[in-house]
């Protein structure tokens, strides 16, 4: 279930509170203590093709962007 969905429902349940408790209980999103939804980029904050290697935290988009300011060069 998405966080979308899961928002939607409140609109139903408004008129019963009781069972609106019982659905946040068992059907809200886990909170994360590791993995792969937890690593944003710092610029952008997309959390796809991210790139954590030497604490940069970049997306690799921005990471292009950035390159020659951080110091890297390209070699082609």
């Amino acid at each position: 279930m998405t966080t979308s969905n899961y928002t939607k429902v409140f609109k139903q349940l408004d008129a019963k509170p009781i069972k609106k408790a019982k659905f946040i209980k068992f059907n809200q999103p886990n909170e994360r203590s590791c993995g792969r939804a937890l690593k944003h980029c710092r610029n952008c904050n997309r959390n796809g093709a991210h790139i954590g290697k030497y604490g940069l935290n970049l997306c690799r988009q921005c990471f292009r962007e950035m390159a020659t300011e951080l110091g890297f060069k390209k070699y082609s």
